[in-house]
Formats: structure tokens, sequence, C-alpha cells
């Protein structure tokens, strides 16, 4: 999934541009129950949770990015994104996979780090 990126709308529905922040990263996941689109994609945070849906129609997607139709079949059951651009009305994230935020990929933007009481702690995202 290299160099894909994606707009992030609805954002007022929920929370505003609040949860955003250049670099921060934030799950997509695949909203099996949207009564409306049938290949919705949900933004959200832990302990907060939606934050927002990836764009999927013409009047919303911004140039350079993909739908969420487009999207939808390449990532399982979730993936990430990190926060590249902010307008005033939506967000602009580059796709991660699990593996690079999750995983000891090399190329992984987030890097673990070990703490006496939980395990691994991961830096800019809050999963």
């Amino acid at each position: 999934m290299e160099n894909t990126f994606v707009t992030i709308t609805g954002v007022r529905n929920y929370y505003g541009m609040k949860p955003f922040k250049v670099g921060k990263i934030f799950r997509i996941v695949k909203d099996d129950d949207n009564d409306y689109d049938e290949e919705a994609i949900r933004a959200e945070l832990p302990m907060i949770d939606t934050i927002g849906y990836v764009a999927n129609s013409a009047n919303t997607v911004f140039a350079g990015t993909v739908s969420a139709g487009r999207l939808y079949d390449k990532i399982d059951d979730y993936a990430y994104a990190q926060t590249m651009f902010i307008t005033h009305s939506s967000v602009i994230a580059l796709v991660l996979s699990p593996e690079q935020v999750e995983g000891d990929d090399d190329t992984a933007p987030v890097k673990e780090t070990e703490s006496k009481d939980s395990g691994k702690i991961k830096n800019k995202i809050g999963f």
C-alpha cells in the first residue's frame, strides 16, 4: 500500500479537528454495520471512538487521494492512517499497514518502547 492517501471527512459530526495533529496516527476500520455505505471505513481513536470517515464520494475525495470504495478491498478489517495535512474541513492521511505500526517493520513510523508496567507502548498513537 505504498503512498496511498485518503481524505477523512465528516469530522464536524464528531469532535471537529481537535483529534487531528500532523503526524498523529489513527486507526481506520471497515464499518460493516453502516446502513448507508457498504464500503464505509471509519476513522477512530481509542477512548474517543469515531472521529470521521474515509471519503467515498466524488464531492468529498480530494485530488490525489483514494475513496473508501477503492481502499476497501486492499485492507483487512483495519489499517492505520497518519495525518499528513489538515484543511478547514478535512484531513489528508497516509494509509499504513498494521505491520508498519504494530510490527517490527523497519519502515514503521512509530517505534515501540518498553514500559515497566504494561510492556509495549506506542508513541504518537494510543493503541
